[in-house]
């Protein structure tokens, strides 16, 4: 059993329930007991569940399964012994079992559990598992398990993960910071952020990862942390499978398909996926500018259609060698109608309206290999992995013009090619029971390469180039003593980017940087009492952000009456020093977590926006580096049931802010507190039926030019599950009372309010079905299968 609960923790994997006993016969002559627990409806299998072994009423040993639902008992003296299998909301499963010479070794293979319904006046209820999980280094979120989640895309779902929010424009931040990282299956891609949430239909995504301050191993870009996207994958035995279709009803229809199969025979596991999204998006605006007297209203047609394949097999060449390839195949195209009236209230002669017709396709591609060897000593590995990622983009825009209008019709055309090639060596040596060391390096080379044409006579035909390459090494060392663990380490990294921007009739603009920088970080939990009802975890890093390729290319993305963005290619990597501190705490119907962090911020990275010095009425937004600056937070998290048929998470995020910087030849600083409030209640009306209503509110917030106003929202949700668990029929409801916007106004440099809305009040109706009747092998799983080497990004 001690050998269990230091590869629990080795493993840094959080511990719901445990037990802890050594019999007095532990010296003799012994044997071992494995298996795996299954949920018999779902076939899914099931984390830190009980095992005990008694002799008559009392105790002898005794484990827990790990989070791939698997257990292992040792050193179990020579004897009779009852096996149980325990688990809260679930029935007992007993079993009688005989250790002796010839039969030390016992593997039960699979051992499915069911649920326990309860009858509480004339209601049948069962239990059902969290939708979040808290680990010890990162919170996993079970998006299937989240009623109110159901919906088109990845950005549908974002909204509803406690610590994130995402603005009118699909905009992320993490913590109330836009810095953060976007990953799929822990790898990288070269699709921004805004678009890659757009793309990904939410019935492909199996859950989605928060690791808020990560360590040396992980990439140390991302300032606010990492949100790794984990697409759903199978490896059970035989053929299975899983088909889902939605259909939201807003303004306009919208529709998301997907189908998972999966066929494991012998040595080798096949699986592939698809899924689909098409349809409409509205999004109505208004923008009023007080000293110009002008009012901007936007009026925009959004339709998308993605296509998201995933390929790949596992190869288990044998107890010690695994062989792994993938890809993941991205379709998107999209068409926007819109329509912008703008109205001078003081010269209405001069109104004019701008219809805009943009076309963009673009294929992003994925290519993976992995090898995977372990030594004989247990956790002893080596594995080496290449990632391929290549993106072509193409975007037509046709813009035209009624009214006085200044400007004439004109059109665009922007072609974009990036290729992303990683190369990663990890190395892990348990050197005894107590500690562990892990050695890596990794080769990140980004090309990329954009053109610009149009036919307006006041802008310029361009090229833009970007390459970077990144070499690290990185090396931790881990430890377990008594009731403490600790993890510090280093990561080196050497930069070297290089831009060339050409524009027609100017100079050729050209930036070289290079940069060594060391990464520490450190990890120190506590667990004051065996049971593990209580944690505390301190940890600390050193992280940088590198300005995105959105945010340095000078090529214009978007064009409006009033309004350019544009990239910097002269901006500054930021940095930032990071320090954390958690609290978890166990209780009889739930968990408890609070937790602070502060961070100090170097050259920090953020928007401004300036006029353009040939057209006074054309507002610019860019980017540019500001001074130092300090962020602190706390979080609270809780999740209980005060009643077997009710569950509820509630979660609290208040975060402070301070920003310095120059405006206008001017010092400006500015104070900033956001508060983020979530409020998730579950209701079990029978075994098959459940309703949620998920309530979410977040406050004002001050930038150095601009307010951002409050938002808030409540969205409700039911599921049917029939055919024996195997079938599922969702129908959610969002924004109940349509009050989800994104409202602003401008203070500074230009005197100005706006709102935008989606039609995000919207019926989602969503049928699943489960089929095949694989059961889940009880193989050594690969790491990056537990996403615990999500560090592979740009």
């Amino acid at each position: 059993m001690k050998t269990i609960l230091l590869d629990l923790l080795k493993n840094r994997k959080h511990v719901l329930i445990f037990f802890f006993f050594i019999s007095i016969g532990m010296y003799g002559q012994s044997g071992t007991v494995t298996g795996e627990i299954l949920d018999q409806n779902t076939q899914e299998s099931i984390p830190y569940v009980n095992v005990i072994i008694t002799s008559g009423d009392k105790i002898t040993t005794g484990g827990i399964t790990n989070d791939k639902g698997f257990f292992l008992v040792d050193k179990i003296p020579f004897g009779t012994y009852n096996f149980e299998v325990q688990f809260i909301g679930y029935k007992t499963v007993t079993k009688s079992i005989a250790i002796t010479e010839s039969n030390s070794k016992i593997d039960f293979g699979t051992i499915l559990i069911e649920e326990e319904a309860v009858a509480l006046e004339g209601v049948e209820i069962t239990a059902e598992r969290s939708t979040i999980e808290q680990k010890v280094d990162r919170k996993v979120i079970n998006v299937g398990k989240d009623l109110t989640t159901a919906g088109a895309s990845a950005s549908d779902i974002m909204s509803n993960i406690p610590s994130v929010s995402v603005n009118q424009d699909g905009e992320i931040s993490l913590r109330g910071n836009e810095n953060v990282r976007i990953l799929v299956d822990g790898k990288p891609t070269n699709i921004s952020t805004t678009d890659l949430l757009q793309q990904i239909p939410s019935t492909s995504i199996k859950s989605i990862e928060l690791i808020t301050n990560p360590s040396s191993k992980y990439n140390p870009e991302g300032m606010s942390g990492i949100i790794n996207i984990i697409l759903k994958k199978s490896t059970r035995l035989g053929f299975n499978g899983s088909i889902n279709s939605g259909v939201t009803f807003g303004q306009k229809a919208r529709f998301n398909n997907s189908l998972s199969l999966n066929y494991r025979t012998g040595k080798t596991n096949f699986y592939g996926s698809y899924g689909n999204r098409f349809g409409t998006q509205v999004t109505d605006g208004t923008v009023t500018r007080t000293i110009e007297q002008t009012n901007q209203l936007t009026k925009n047609n959004n339709g998308r259609t993605s296509h998201l394949f995933k390929v790949g097999v596992d190869y288990y060449i044998n107890e010690k060698n695994t062989f792994s390839v993938y890809t993941n195949q991205n379709l998107f195209k999209a068409d926007l109608e819109g329509k912008k009236t703008l109205t001078f209230f003081n010269d209405p002669l001069s109104n004019f309206t701008q219809f805009d017709t943009i076309e963009r396709d673009n294929v992003n591609s994925t290519y993976n290999v992995d090898f995977l060897h372990s030594f004989a000593k247990e956790g002893h590995t080596i594995e080496l992995e290449l990632d391929y990622n290549t993106l072509q983009s193409d975007i037509a825009n046709d813009f035209k013009f009624t009214g006085n209008t200044p400007i004439n019709n004109y059109a665009e055309v922007v072609d974009d090619k990036r290729t992303n090639t990683i190369v990663n060596l990890d190395y892990v040596n348990p050197l005894n029971e107590k500690s562990t060391v892990e050695i890596g390096v990794e080769t990140r080379l980004r090309r990329t390469d954009n053109s610009y044409e149009t036919s307006r006579v006041d802008f310029r035909n361009s090229t833009f180039s970007y390459d970077r390459d990144i070499y690290s090494f990185y090396t931790t060392f881990s430890q377990n003593f008594n009731r403490w663990q600790y993890n510090i380490g280093v990561r080196l990294e050497d930069y070297n980017v290089t831009t060339q921007f050409n524009e027609v009739g100017e100079p050729q603009d050209s930036f070289k940087d290079h940069l060594f920088n060391v990464f520490p970080s450190g990890f120190l939990k506590y667990t004051p009492d065996e049971e593990q009802k209580n944690s505390y975890q301190l940890s600390f890093s050193r992280r940088i952000d590198r300005p995105s390729l959105n945010q340095i290319s000078p090529i214009r993305r978007i064009s409006t009456p009033q309004i350019i963005i544009v990239g910097n290619p002269n901006l500054r990597p930021q940095f930032t020093n990071s320090i954390e501190l958690n609290y978890n705490r166990k209780i009889n119907k739930g968990n408890i977590t609070f937790g602070g962090f502060y961070r100090k911020i170097n050259d920090e990275i953020n928007r401004i926006g300036y006029f353009d010095q040939d057209n006074p009425t054309l507002l610019i937004l860019d980017y540019a580096n500001f001074d130092s600056n300090d962020a602190y937070g706390v979080e609270f998290s809780a999740s209980y049931r005060p009643i077997k048929w009710w569950n509820f998470n509630a979660n609290f995020d208040v975060y402070t802010r301070t920003q310095k910087g120059v405006i206008e030849g001017q010092n400006v600083k500015v104070n900033n507190t956001l508060l983020n409030a979530r409020l998730n209640n579950s209701f079990k009306a029978s075994k098959n039926l459940t309703f949620q209503i998920f309530t979410f509110y977040s406050g004002p917030q001050k930038i150095l030019q601009y307010e951002l106003k409050d938002n808030v929202f409540v969205n409700a949700g039911a599921r049917y599950n029939f055919a024996k668990g195997k079938g599922t029929f969702s129908v959610n409801f969002n924004d109940i009372l349509r009050t989800q916007r994104f409202a602003f106004e401008a203070y500074r440099t230009i005197i100005q309010e706006g709102e935008f809305r989606r039609d995000s009040q919207s019926v989602y109706f969503g049928l699943s079905y489960r089929f095949g009747g694989g059961k889940n092998k009880g193989l050594k799983r690969k790491k990056r299968d537990k996403n615990e080497k999500a560090d592979k990004f740009l």
